[in-house]
């Protein structure tokens, strides 16, 4: 059986997608409600941990390959069925959009914020004031990456039905 370029990106980029929606889903059903319920303290000192230790080169491999392959996959099927084509654009798009920029431009700052922060050096009061700083923003944003990431992995699907490799 030939295995085609074309099949190989449009696995990949389904894969990782839906990989990059686990995660996001995970985190926001989770994990964020999860530390919530923790004092100040070890809420930040928690997330700092997470933030540290996420990092890593599969994470950013499987978090930010969709851009990729999603631009090449829409790419690749520009002549295919409408649907196929409009919703692997579309998915492109809204993955490039709603995880990649999100994250740089909204989500990262916040983690940064964070991660320069000796909390152990902080009274209560500036506790609270930098979990109120960051807790919901993040939340805030991270749900639209959740969804984002959703949608892309449900277009994918749709435009996978329609498609003919």
């Amino acid at each position: 059986m030939e295995i085609k370029f074309k099949l190989i990106v449009l696995m990949l980029g389904i894969l990782f997608t839906g990989l990059t929606a686990g995660l996001c889903f995970t985190w926001s059903n989770a994990i964020t409600p999860g530390i919530g319920r923790l004092d100040d303290l070890s809420f930040l000192q928690s997330f700092q941990a997470m933030n540290r230790s996420i990092i890593n080169r599969s994470f950013l491999i499987v978090f930010f390959s969709p851009i990729v392959f999603l631009s090449i996959n829409a790419y690749l099927h520009e002549n295919a069925h409408p649907i196929t084509f409009w919703s692997f654009l579309i998915a492109a798009i809204l993955f490039f959009v709603g995880i990649g920029l999100v994250t740089i431009f909204k989500n990262v700052p916040l983690n940064e914020m964070l991660d320069k922060t000796v909390l152990e050096n902080l009274s209560t009061i500036e506790l609270k004031d930098l979990r109120t700083k960051f807790e919901k923003p993040w939340n805030k944003w991270h749900i639209k990456r959740t969804i984002a990431s959703f949608i892309s992995f449900a277009l994918l699907l749709i435009g996978l039905i329609y498609t003919k490799l």
